[in-house]
């Protein structure tokens, strides 16, 4: 059997420094309200970070302070498309400095957003390999 590649996002790893130091934000998926990192398919004139940046403003109202052009890793999932079917998709992630969040941005009224320490939002993800990111952040 000939297995198809996997498709490519860019995720956001949004940062701030807190009281108890770095926080990190998630959001909720459209579908099931997991919590999830902010991500989307490629932007045409964008690269990875910068379309990471992009799904940040888009999924969470982040305006960034400074957007790192290094992933600082990848994880995998299965996506499931909107004809009902699935797609493995390897996300790579970008970290961005958060300067601050808008209220109002394209998604506000579709996703909840939650600031908190990066090891309470490796419990809160599904993916193990995002787990462990979050944990090294």
């Amino acid at each position: 059997m000939i297995r198809r590649p996997n498709r490519v996002q860019s995720a956001a790893l949004c940062y701030r420094k807190g009281a108890q130091g770095k926080e990190v934000l998630l959001i909720t998926s459209r579908e099931r309200g997991r919590w999830i990192l902010p991500k989307g398919w490629p932007i045409n004139g964008l690269d990875g970070a910068g379309t990471a940046a992009q799904e940040a403003w888009e999924e969470a109202g982040v305006k960034p302070a400074k957007v790192n052009k290094k992933s600082v890793g990848q994880f995998h999932y299965e996506k499931t498309l909107g004809n009902g079917a699935s797609a493995p998709v390897e996300a790579n992630v970008y970290s961005i400095e958060v300067d601050k969040l808008e209220k109002a941005y394209p998604e506000v009224s579709e996703r909840k957003r939650n600031w908190m320490p990066a090891a309470k939002a490796a419990e809160l993800v599904e993916e193990p390999e995002l787990k462990a990111i979050l944990r090294d952040f």
